[in-house]
């Protein structure tokens, strides 16, 4: 009894399509571990030197970090149904207008909900020139937007979701990002520990591991399938 190569045109069907597949996803990953690199660098390099109106002129991204002095505003919205330890809350988000550059919305963290929901809890907002640091963020807007009630004149507001249309009602031109303190030290900050919510580069990398691994384990499944045993009489 020996072995011979028997190919299969359905399993080098098969193969031949999900093996570029598998391997092109391995490269998109690895080219995106390396932008996510560059941008950390990129980001490093010019925290704390780039003023708030050159960020803003720039363009604006998602996990940049920010040091912008100003004051918080009179303005604050309690973002609904956020949990924390299982316990039911709110994020403060306060209207802050820095010296140079457009007002921003900053979230300053997580608090408690008061027992009946006819109560919202106490907030206090510092008045004072105070030096932020933090990460910008999208606006929180899921991907369909709930039915908010009609504003009321009384301030905090509770809402669902904040728009930056429904923020533009109060201030012009805000900036596109919303401003995550950087934690619970800042000044006017509440619970600020927010967990990262977006993937770095070694995450990029270990998914490219995985799908390369899945290509050579596809190879080698074909080369072990197409060899056949023949019996010789």
């Amino acid at each position: 009894m020996n072995r011979q190569w028997q190919f299969d045109w359905r399993l080098l069907v098969f193969s031949g399509l999900f093996l570029p597949l598998l391997i092109s996803l391995g490269v998109w990953q690895l080219d995106r571990a390396k932008e996510k690199q560059e941008l950390l660098i990129s980001w490093q390099q010019n925290a704390g030197t780039d003023t708030w109106p050159e960020m803003v002129a720039t363009g604006l991204q998602v996990g940049q970090p920010a040091v912008l002095t100003g004051w918080y505003s009179d303005y604050t919205w309690l973002l609904d149904n956020r949990t924390r330890d299982g316990a039911p809350g709110y994020e403060v988000l306060t209207l802050f207008n820095p010296l140079e550059g457009p007002p921003v919305v900053v979230n300053r963290g997580w608090v408690r909900a008061p027992r009946t929901r006819d109560q919202l809890p106490d907030i206090d907002t510092p008045q004072a020139l105070f030096t932020l640091e933090g990460r910008l963020d999208d606006y929180p807007v899921p991907p369909v937007l709930a039915a908010e009630p009609n504003a009321g004149s009384d301030w905090p507001q509770r809402v669902q979701t904040l728009p930056m249309a429904r923020v533009q009602a109060y201030t012009d031109e805000p900036a596109s990002m919303v401003l995550k303190l950087a934690d619970s030290q800042q000044p006017g900050a509440y619970r600020a520990d927010h967990t990262p919510d977006r993937m770095g580069p070694q995450t990029h990398y270990g998914y490219a591991a995985q799908w390369f691994a899945l290509a050579v384990a596809l190879a080698i499944l074909t080369v072990v399938a197409s060899r056949k045993k023949t019996t010789n009489d």
